[in-house]
């Protein structure tokens, strides 16, 4: 005779699938996060070069294989860390359509509200400049996302113009290419210095790209950020 299944709940020393899987997928993710912190520090430090695998399981205090589990090469993790970056981006183009801050204002921000730690260290940033120019398939990939990013910053700037805070004579796509470069070329010259001038070269970016950006029948003598008090940045490079 077959015995009827029980229909009980599991109960203590009984086993129950379903916890011990949100265990194993929390322990999962913590691991995964443990080294791809202990690979963006390492490469800050270090550089991504001089970075080996074993380098970051050890700082993460995992075994050399399990590295390979999670990102199937080094370059994995610049990749998962423009995936992160494009993460915030995206969340904040959706913050900009459904609130009411005015554009300028939140585009003089962007730039500093994306290079927030890990960006803000110069270490990072150069690391990542380098993952650019390097003849590995994550260059590749790498200019794919920044297609993506420059889809999200059009997107932006359309915005912008159907609000009528940005100028309308000139192509969406052709500003959020200026807008990156303008972000990028900052990043670039600030990441010689490491200095704690981040946040003003950007500012002092944006409040000159802004006379080209904001509507031709608008006062651009003083941008937003100037006029709110943000004093140029005069450090010249």
């Amino acid at each position: 005779m077959v015995k009827k299944a029980s229909s009980k709940p599991a109960g203590p020393g009984r086993s129950s699938s379903g916890p011990r899987h949100g265990r194993r997928a929390r322990r999962s993710a913590e691991t995964r996060e443990r080294l791809f912190r202990a690979a963006l520090d390492l490469f800050a430090i270090k550089g991504f070069t001089e970075t080996t695998v074993e380098d970051i399981t050890e700082a993460a205090d995992v075994g050399k294989g399990t590295f390979f589990n999670y990102f199937p090469s080094k370059d994995h993790i610049l990749l998962a860390f423009g995936e992160m970056q494009l993460a915030k981006l995206e969340s904040a183009v959706l913050e900009a359509r459904a609130g009411h801050e005015p554009l300028p204002q939140f585009l003089g921000s962007l730039g500093v509200r994306m290079t927030q730690e890990p960006m803000r260290n110069p270490g990072m940033v150069r690391t990542l400049l380098q993952a650019y120019l390097s003849t590995t398939a994550v260059r590749e990939a790498m200019v794919d996302l920044q297609k993506r990013v420059h889809a999200l910053h059009t997107e932006i700037i359309l915005l912008g113009q159907e609000r009528g805070e940005i100028r309308k004579d000139l192509p969406a796509a052709e500003m959020a290419h200026v807008f990156r470069q303008t972000i990028f070329g900052t990043l670039l010259f600030w990441s010689l210095h490491g200095d704690a001038s981040l946040h003003a070269r950007m500012e002092s970016a944006f409040n000159v790209l802004w006379s080209g950006l904001a509507p031709r029948n608008v006062d651009v003598s003083v941008s937003p950020a100037a006029s709110a008090g943000v004093p140029p940045f005069t450090c010249g490079d």
